[in-house]
């Protein structure tokens, strides 16, 4: 396995595990069986989501929490059933939004080509085409995913990143997925429309280790505003709280230039600046232009994209997003 190094940080080369799959996955891959596909997807997306812009965010997010369990495979659209618990009631993915969306894209499609259009192909074009039409950046979705047939909520718990993650536990688990470190910082730069709320991040706040105090590693001054104005209580679960406060609508890069001031929310943002190579490819990005960071971005999001996809006659084609066939 080649290595090279990147801002001080070792990248290997992930080109055998995602070989297998790409050849699978192609540009247009519903040309000929459902040609209005995309635009169908993109129509409904442009007319809704500026009219609820969070759920960009939401819809991302999801796409994330899918592909990170048994890869981009639409496991986390399925029901629980009475003697299976699924992805989408593991305690990582209780917040997730943007469910009967995807169900909504996936019937139009289905109105125009009946059991064509996978489920995961329609997260995975909705997640972008939501960035895209909120000002973000633009990114290739090759398609031709299958949809999966097994979702189990405690695979969702093993493999999900969470906000109390440290570095390590990062890393190891972006790797175990053929995602490095670059990406890792990359795809974390979502956050910069995202909203959390108050119980992802209050140990920071109120009781860090355990002894009534504040996480060191936060910005004492934002710590504060935080408790006076948003999080006024340890056990607060409904607030939400902007991941980019003041930009939390602009695809942007100010989340980095939050968190070299040490004003990430998370344990996992703030961990992003704990390792000398991310803290200056981080630094590089708020230095340069906004392009760069979106092109970057961009690479990343389809290389998340292809994650131990379904292809060919694996798994199947879903009518119905959260029910198997």
């Amino acid at each position: 396995m080649k290595g090279v190094v990147l801002f001080g940080i070792v990248i290997l080369g992930f080109a055998g595990f995602l070989g297998s799959v790409q050849a699978d996955l192609k540009l247009g891959f519903y040309g000929h069986s459902c040609p209005k596909a995309e635009k169908i997807v993109f129509d409904y997306v442009k007319e809704h989501i500026p009219n609820a812009p969070t759920l960009a965010a939401a819809l991302i997010r999801m796409h994330f929490h899918d592909c990170f369990v048994r890869g981009c495979d639409a496991s986390v659209l399925l029901n629980s059933t009475s003697n299976n618990q699924a992805e989408k009631d593991a305690a990582p993915n209780l917040t997730l939004r943007g469910f009967d969306f995807v169900d909504r894209v996936k019937s139009l499609v289905e109105a125009e080509c009946p059991g064509i259009v996978s489920c995961s192909d329609i997260l995975t074009l909705v997640a972008r085409d939501s960035i895209v039409v909120t000002g973000g950046p633009f990114w290739n979705v090759p398609t031709g995913r299958r949809d999966g047939l097994i979702s189990i909520a405690s695979e969702a718990i093993a493999n999900i990143p969470r906000p109390t993650n440290n570095f390590t536990t990062l890393q190891t688990l972006f790797a175990n997925k053929g995602l490095n470190l670059i990406d890792l910082v990359l795809l974390s730069g979502a956050h910069t429309i995202g909203v959390s709320h108050c119980s992802s991040f209050s140990n920071r706040l109120y009781n860090f280790t355990g002894v009534g105090d504040a996480d060191p590693s936060l910005d004492s001054e934002y710590a504060a505003n935080l408790r006076a104005r948003k999080c006024t209580t340890p056990n607060d679960t409904t607030t939400l709280v902007e991941m980019d406060p003041g930009s939390f609508r602009t695809f942007d890069l100010s989340y980095y230039t939050l968190l070299l001031k040490r004003r990430g929310l998370f344990e996992s943002d703030a961990a992003l600046t704990t390792d000398s190579g991310t803290k200056a490819f981080i630094t590089q990005l708020v230095q340069g232009p906004l392009s760069a960071f979106f092109a970057e971005f961009a690479k990343s999001m389809e290389k998340m994209g292809r994650i131990e996809v379904l292809t060919g006659t694996e798994g199947e084609v879903r009518k119905q997003c959260a029910f198997r066939n």
